[in-house]
């Protein structure tokens, strides 16, 4: 005859209903867990169980997922064809305004002097060639004149004279003469002197080029050094259009491409011109480099430091494509789900290549009329690494422990015949 155990070895020996349901929750936390990890994480790291291999492979072995039509209809599951298509990469850059350097004059004195006064007063003012831009008072110019004057007198004196002294005084108006060129005096300032026989206080310098003041950098009675800039004014009849070309975008850039230009100041109007220059340096903390297009501006309706955005359509060949959406980049690899004619769904790892707007382009992993999920891709991967995680899962010990029903008997406190 069997002896019954006792009371309190029996109670040891099976389990409590309240500990299995929080090894359960436990394990479902776990699991909860390993999932959220497997979508960054190739593979997981090694233990000591004999369930570690299959949770390593869940970030690599992604499996097929099976859904039924109306459960793919409400998660919003769409499906697209592998498609071969003219693929053109349209590029996009942001650009600015700026004045053409090389219609761009600076207003510099080759003398010492003050401003007796300024006829540009402000910047931004339009001058033409030939206005007046300052009246300089400056003792080199003013010697400059009397000598011109003093070097006619002699001329004059020696009008009777031998040839030699007569040539010897024209040599030395003409050097007068070329010494005030030289500084910038005006033609028309140097016959007024040698017409009234008078040195002028005063001379008046001229506006080289037509144009818009960009810079004023001297004041009215202002000393000022031979060499200082006083103006800066830019033939603004031409402008450029500067842009940030992304080095991906580099090789669809070339001179003398069409480039269309959009300005936030003059919305719906477009502007078209030739890329004309491609910078050959890249910022490398941008990862940029700069592209111009020139621009022609009749009414300067184009103004410096006006943003823009340039467009170029780089030249258009024949690849395979597939929708944006139907391609999901984790990070390691790309992924798309291709639907199977049984109904599967199965994880493809793809190549890529280039992007536009709404396509991508398959390098490898994919044939034309391949249908291939367009929507919804990320809920199916979802759903292929829970499938994944949870049938690496199954070796687990106690993963086949199952709640004990809720009509099994409780025990009894004790046995007649035992001891409490």
């Amino acid at each position: 005859m069997t002896a019954t155990p006792p009371l309190s070895q029996r109670r040891r020996s099976r389990p409590s209903r309240g500990g299995v349901v929080l090894f359960l929750l436990v394990l479902a936390g776990a699991g909860t867990l390993v999932v959220f990890l497997s979508r960054g994480r190739g593979t997981a790291a090694a233990g000591g169980h004999g369930h570690t291999a299959a949770a390593a492979a869940a970030g690599d072995s992604l499996r097929e997922v099976r859904l039924a039509p109306a459960d793919a209809r409400r998660i919003g599951v769409t499906f697209a064809e592998v498609t071969r298509t003219p693929f053109g990469r349209p590029v996009r850059a942001v650009a600015e305004v700026t004045s053409d350097e090389t219609r761009l004059t600076t207003v510099t004195l080759k003398v010492d002097g003050w401003v007796e006064r300024l006829h540009v007063n402000f910047t931004g003012q339009a001058v033409r060639r030939g206005e007046p831009l300052v009246d300089l008072y400056s003792p080199m110019l003013v010697t400059a004149q009397e000598e011109l004057l003093l070097a006619r007198r002699l001329g004059g004196d020696v009008s009777a004279g031998t040839a030699d002294a007569q040539r010897g005084a024209s040599g030395l108006a003409e050097a007068a003469r070329r010494r005030l060129r030289y500084w910038d005096v005006p033609a028309e300032a140097i016959e007024q002197v040698e017409r009234t026989g008078r040195a002028s206080r005063t001379v008046t310098l001229r506006a080289p080029v037509t144009g818009i003041v960009l810079e004023k950098l001297v004041q009215q009675g202002q000393r000022v050094m031979a060499g200082d800039p006083l103006l800066r004014i830019a033939d603004l009849s031409t402008v450029w259009v500067e842009g940030e070309v992304f080095e991906r975008d580099l090789p669809y850039v070339r001179v003398g491409q069409p480039a269309t230009v959009d300005l936030q100041a003059l919305p719906g109007e477009t502007r078209e011109g030739p890329i004309t220059y491609v910078y050959p340096t890249l910022d490398p903390s941008t990862r940029t480099a700069r592209v111009r297009v020139e621009l022609p501006n009749p009414r300067l309706a184009l103004k410096p430091g006006m943003y823009a955005t340039l467009r170029f359509a780089a030249p258009a060949d024949t690849a395979l494509t597939v929708p944006r959406s139907a391609v999901l980049v984790t990070g390691e690899r790309a992924l798309a789900f291709l639907k199977r004619p049984d109904g599967a769904y199965e994880p493809r790892p793809v190549v890529v290549g280039r992007t536009s707007e709404d396509r991508i382009e398959i390098l490898r992993g994919l044939v034309a009329g391949d249908s291939v999920v367009a929507s919804g891709t990320f809920l199916v991967d979802a759903e292929s690494n829970l499938g994944t995680i949870m049938g690496g899962m199954g070796d687990m010990p106690g993963m086949d422990i199952r709640l004990p029903p809720d009509t099994a008997p409780a025990a009894p406190a004790h046995q007649p015949g035992e001891e409490r």
